[in-house]
Order: structure tokens, then sequence, then C-alpha cells
């Protein structure tokens, strides 16, 4: 028995096809077969009619196995390879519901670049998320045969790193489009945003010399020439590798943690010093109500004038040091502290009067007290019995293992010395324990109250998982980049891909790490049969 199509030619000289199915029977008096139709199931253009056959060839699959159902076919259906695809597959469906698809072409309508810049980056910042690599292996192995993106197949390893060059030379207006896209899709909250930096070192032994200016983006005239400051130097490096030299970047985020621009500074840039370049390039992307919230690290009179100008709000952490006039005027105020939650405990202080007031809110953790005073009691208790241990050798204050202790940052802060050589300092310890579980916020909007300015502050937690998701999630280094500017939009392609993972997290209320384990399993196989191509995708 088989599916016959029979076809009718018409007076008009159109042309009808009907299906029927149909079986051949041997005819003893004519000594042939002849063809028998068991049912006329309709014409062939009518969706019905189709329908129900599909429905009827699912029943008789039914009663075979999986086996007999690839072997009917003599080998003609075979399997070419398969992929993991539902990583490749969510990313580039929140790729085009950001409009990224749509902002890149548009900047790059005005060149003739001569290849798809668009797949281009999106091959990057996707292999960032989901097998984070360098860019010789996101092209060698990576899209071409771990897996399936739609559009790469034509794209060579010249292609990627004439993307970066493009994406650099082109990051401000891209950045700022794809910003107010996601913000208005996602309904984000701008009128608050935490600002704070990171290291990112570089496995090389001597620091990038003088100004760049011949490491220019390369490309099309239409790029123009753009200058780099060489950014590999050593400074304060915030991964503990002071031995190398490293880049500086800055991040502003928004309080759901999805980032708004970033910044790419010499490694031998102060924290300090960045606040004016951000507060200036920010200031044209009309974010109404701007809270700036900064670290410890930004603070300063110059950086406070600058966020105060226009009418600017800011939220600062104040560090808190010991000795330092303003620290012991603020923590000697009087006033009993208010309890937010189990967590927090809040005193507000205001010194001055009028205009030129300035409000802070002493913040209190009873529960990081607690631990700063049982980790400072172990610590006692292995630097007494170091002492115990050195006996009358703790007298010779020229010794090594004396300036050791002194010069620790673990154990110098405790010690002193007194008649009878290194000894524990008593004033230190009960200095100490006054600051345990204390952090004091800073701020000029007085619009804010004292619960606001504290819960504001420490949702700074929201840059600072950034940082680690760029730096262990997507693997932001090492970097294999020398020239500037590829430097530079390595960093841009990594901060796309922190842009999906968050939007993935936020739709999802789980980690991008949780949600890519599941989407692995998903597969896209390639089929070849004597009638084309297949593609399958197995069922979530």
């Amino acid at each position: 028995m088989y599916l016959r199509e029979s076809k009718q030619r018409r007076a008009d000289g159109s042309t009808v096809s009907y299906l029927q199915l149909a079986e051949n029977v041997w005819s003893p008096e004519r000594r042939r077969s002849e063809t028998h139709v068991v049912y006329n199931c309709g014409r062939a253009d009518d969706p019905a009619v189709v329908e129900r056959l599909r429905k009827l060839a699912a029943s008789i699959l039914r009663r075979c196995s999986p086996e007999e159902i690839v072997g009917a076919g003599n080998g003609d259906l075979r399997l070419v390879c398969a992929w993991p695809y539902g990583e490749a597959y969510v990313l580039q469906a929140l790729w085009q519901r950001l409009g990224i698809d749509q902002v890149i072409p548009t900047q790059a309508q005005s060149r003739h670049l001569g290849f798809d810049v668009e797949r281009a980056l999106f091959a990057m910042v996707a292999n960032r998320a989901c097998a984070p690599c360098s860019k010789l292996y996101c092209w060698e192995q990576w899209h071409k045969e771990e897996v399936h993106i739609p559009g790469t197949q034509g794209l060579s390893l010249q292609h990627l790193y004439r993307a970066m060059d493009f994406l650099e030379a082109n990051k401000e207006p891209i950045e700022r489009e794809i910003f107010h896209r996601v913000a208005d899709l996602l309904n984000l909250d701008v009128e608050v945003l935490f600002y704070d930096t990171t290291s990112l070192h570089f496995e090389i032994d001597l620091d990038d010399e003088g100004v760049g200016a011949e490491d220019l983006v390369h490309g099309s005239k239409a790029a123009g020439a753009k200058a780099y400051r060489a950014p590999r130097k050593r400074g304060l490096s915030k991964n503990g590798r002071g031995d190398a030299p490293q880049i500086v970047v800055g991040m502003a985020v928004t309080r759901e943690g999805f980032p708004v621009r970033h910044w790419v500074f010499p490694g031998n840039t102060v924290d300090v010093s960045t606040v004016a370049q951000v507060k200036r390039d920010l200031r044209d992307w009309q974010l109404t109500r701007c809270l700036f919230v900064g670290d410890a690290g930004m603070v300063s009179a110059a950086n406070f004038k600058a966020l105060a100008a226009g009418g600017g709000k800011y939220l600062m952490c104040m560090p808190l040091r010991r000795g330092d006039a303003l620290t012991q005027q603020v923590l000697s105020r009087a006033g009993r502290y208010r309890t937010v939650n189990q967590r927090l405990q809040i005193k507000e202080v205001v010194i001055g009067d009028g205009e030129r007031r300035l409000r802070y809110v002493v913040c209190f953790n009873p529960e990081e007290a607690q631990r700063q005073q049982a980790h400072r009691r172990h610590l006692l208790d292995h630097l007494d019995a170091e002492l115990a241990a050195m006996g009358d050798a703790a007298q010779d204050v020229q010794s090594k293992r004396v300036a050791a202790l002194r010069s620790s940052s673990r154990w110098g802060k405790y010690l002193t010395l007194g008649d009878k050589g290194l000894q524990l300092d008593a004033k230190a310890i009960k200095a100490a324990e006054h600051y345990d579980g204390k952090f004091l916020v800073h701020g000029n909007d007085d619009t804010l109250s004292a619960e606001d300015m504290a819960l504001g502050y420490k949702q700074m937690i929201r840059v600072e998982q950034a940082w680690r998701d760029m730096k262990s999630t997507l693997d932001m280094r090492p970097v294999f980049h020398w020239a500037p500017h590829r430097i530079h939009a390595h960093v841009a392609i990594t901060v796309l891909s922190l842009l999906l993972e968050r939007t993935v997290e936020h739709a999802c209320a789980d980690t991008w790490r949780n949600v890519s384990d599941r989407l692995r399993r998903i597969q896209l196989a390639q089929l070849l049969s004597p009638h084309g191509t297949v593609w399958q995708v197995t069922d979530p």
C-alpha cells in the first residue's frame, strides 16, 4: 500500500492533483498487477488533507522501532553531525530582541567592509558567554565545528579582527543606542548608577611606553585615525598581581546589574581620577535624575565638586581611618542606632548648618562585627604564640623577624615597640574594635532618607558581581592581544556578553551557569537524504 498522486487537466489548462491510498493487486485473469484505489484522500493542495495524512503517518510510525524507521530507507537518511544548539539559540534570540542585530548594521551601513560584521561580533560575544577562548580558537574550532551559528560559515579569522576594530571605532554610539533600547524594553531603573573599577593584568614583563600614536584603528578611511594611550602599566593591582603590567577597567551598572557603559584606563590610573571623565561621558546620555554611587576609592574633594556640578547627586562610601578628623567627629557623635533589618543598623549624622551642611549615615552590621572580632582573636592568638616562640629575640629590634612582623599588613597594626621589645599594642587593638562592622555613607541628595542611603550603597554588590562574572564565567582574562585598540575591543565584547547574561538571569531568576547547563543538552542535528538536507533540533 502506498500514497498515490493523480493529476487531472481541466478545460482552462490548469492541473489539479489528488492524493489516494492505493495498492497493487495481482489479477489472475489478466496475469498482471493492477492498481486498486483504497481511499480517496482529496486534493493535494488542501491543508486539511495534508494534516490528516500526517496524523496517519505518525500513527503508523508508532508501531515501528527507531531502528526500523531509519533502516527503512536503505541508508538514504544519514546523520552528518550534531552541535550544541540551546545556548547559541537563546543568545541569538536575545541579540535580536534587544535590537543589537539592528544597531550594528546601522553603524556599519556607510562602510564597505565586505563581510557581515554583525555576524562576526555575535560569534565572538556568544563564544565569550558559552566557551571563553581566544579569537583564533573561536574561528578555528568553536563556530565551525563545536557549535552551529547561522550566517558565520563564510567568515575568516581576519574578519573577526576587523569586526573588533569596527566595534572599538564605533563603541560610544553603539553602547549608547543599545543601552537606550535595553532600558526601554526591560523598563530598567536608570535613576541609580553604580560605578566601580577593577584591574586586568597581562602575562608580560615590560610596560607599554609612551603614547601609541601609531596604534591606529585599522580599516577603511571612514573609521578615521584614532590614537590610544598605551594602557599596560604597573599600578595598584586589585587581584594580587602587582608584579605584572595591567589596565584599569571602569564600569557603570544599573540597580538590576545591567551594564550601562565601560571605560578602559592605563594600568597606573588611580580610581579617584576616573570619576570626572565618567561624569562627563554620561552627561549627554539623557539619564534623567541620576544618582552616582561609588566606593571609598572614589572619594576626593574634586570628585564631590564634579559630581555635584549641574545639580548632580552622588552617594559615596567614606573611608574610616583611625586618627582621621572626620572619622572621629562622625563616630563620636551621640545618638542611637535604628534597626533597618537583621544585618543593618543606622545612625544619621549632620555636620554643619544651612546649604553647606554634610549628611553622613553610620551603618553597623552586628553579624559582620562578630565575624571581624572572631577573626582578630584568631590573629592575636597566633601572634601571641609567635612572640612567645621568639622569646628574647623579640627585644632585638634590628632582627629580620622583628622587622618582618612590624611591616606585615596582617600583624603589624597590632604590634608596637615597648620597653621589653616587640609586644602587642593594647591601644591599637581597642581602637580596632571601635570600627568593627561599621561603614560610613555620605550623600548630597536630601530627598533620600538615611535608610535609602544605606541600602542604596549596599547595592554596590551589583557591580562587584559583574566583575566576578566577567573574570570567572566570561573569562575576561587572560588577554592575548597587545595592540591597544584590540584590548579595548576585547573588553567591549566581554561587556556585551555580560549584557546578554544579565538578561537571561533577569528573565529566569537563575544564574547563567545553571541555565547554560540545561540549554547545552539541546542539540542541532544535520541529516542527509536523497531529497536534501534536514535540520532537526532535539526537544527541550
